[in-house]
Order: structure tokens, then sequence, then C-alpha cells
């Protein structure tokens, strides 16, 4: 081998080396900037705390998978955290999460909307002060007590030619709820 191929052949490895230093250095440079860039994102991310005003999409089923409600496409529901607008175990299950986060939950009713209580469930006679004209199983009637004004809805579970059977209990009472929940806006409070 001639001297001049050896020189040749030298300063090819040393461009070679200084080559991959280069795609070495620049590959670290990267790398530095995804961390930094993912830290920044994951440290300023904005996380909904009590007091909080959110707007969440969700949609709630029953065990069975029946769905009972659902604004998916619609307007976010907002509400504030911790005011007690909502159920508390939803309260519980968006406290925490972040603006575009969405996660899965299932609720024992005793944090939805309570057990189910039998002793609400009471049968009246149709003669005795009733103003329903034409009830059917399933309605929802509004009551209101004159002594207090206080109201309360009320379901018609059955009837006969003499009486009418209401449930006072709240439709899901006794109920676990599952519910999907994407948290759309935090606005601090």
């Amino acid at each position: 081998m001639k001297k001049s191929e050896k020189i040749k052949g030298k300063e090819a490895k040393a461009a070679r080396e200084k080559s991959y230093r280069t795609y070495g250095i620049i590959l670290v440079v990267g790398l530095v900037v995804i961390l930094v860039t993912g830290y920044y994102l994951l440290s300023n991310r904005t996380v909904a705390k009590s007091g909080d005003t959110v707007g969440v999409y969700y949609t709630g089923t029953l065990d069975n998978g029946t769905v009972f409600d659902s604004n998916a496409n619609t307007t976010p529901l907002e509400f504030t955290l911790g005011s007690g607008q909502m159920i508390p175990g939803f309260d519980e299950a968006v406290t925490g999460m972040a603006v575009g986060e969405e996660k899965t939950v299932t609720l024992p009713f005793e944090k939805a909307y309570g057990p189910y209580y039998p002793d609400l469930v009471v049968t009246v006679n149709r003669t005795a002060n009733m103003t329903i004209t034409n009830p059917y199983i399933g309605q929802r009637l509004t009551l209101t007590n004159p002594s207090t004004g206080a109201t309360n809805t009320v379901t018609v579970v059955n009837i006969t030619p003499k009486t009418i059977t209401v449930d006072a209990n709240y439709f899901l009472a006794g109920q676990n709820l599952t519910f999907t929940i994407k948290l759309a806006s935090v606005k601090k409070a």
C-alpha cells in the first residue's frame, strides 16, 4: 500500500468519526429538547381542584350497560367542584383530572344517589284530593307540600281504579353508576 493511500484512508476514517460525533451530538440535543418539552407540558397542565369551575363531557351507564344520561355530542356540563352541585362521587372523580384527560369510574350508590328506601313508596286513595286526571305508570309528578312549599318529584308505579302508588325515591337511587368523563375546561377559582 502506498503512503498516499494510507493518508487517504486515515483521512476518511477521521471524517467518519467526526460525522458520528456530530450525529451523536444532534441525537443528544434532540433528546434533551424532547425531555424538557415533555416536563414543561406535564408540569404546566391545568388540573381541576375544589372551587374551580369545570366543563365536562360525560356518559352515565347502569350496571347492565344502559345509558341513562350523556352530553357527549353537546356542550360541556359546567359546575363548581366541591359546591354540592353534583353527586359526591362525580365531584371526587373530576377532582385532580387534567384538561383533555378522560377516565371511566364506577360509583357505588352511596356516592351517587344513595340507597333505595322502600318506605318512600306510598299508595293513596285516588279520590283523596288528587288532581291527576289520567295518570300512567312511569309518569313523573311534582308534588308540593301546601304547608311548607317544599316540592318532591314522584314516579307513578301502580294504578288501580281506587288507588295510585307513587315512588318518591330518585329513579337512580340504589344503583351503582358508571361514568366516562372527559375534562374539557377548568376555570381557576
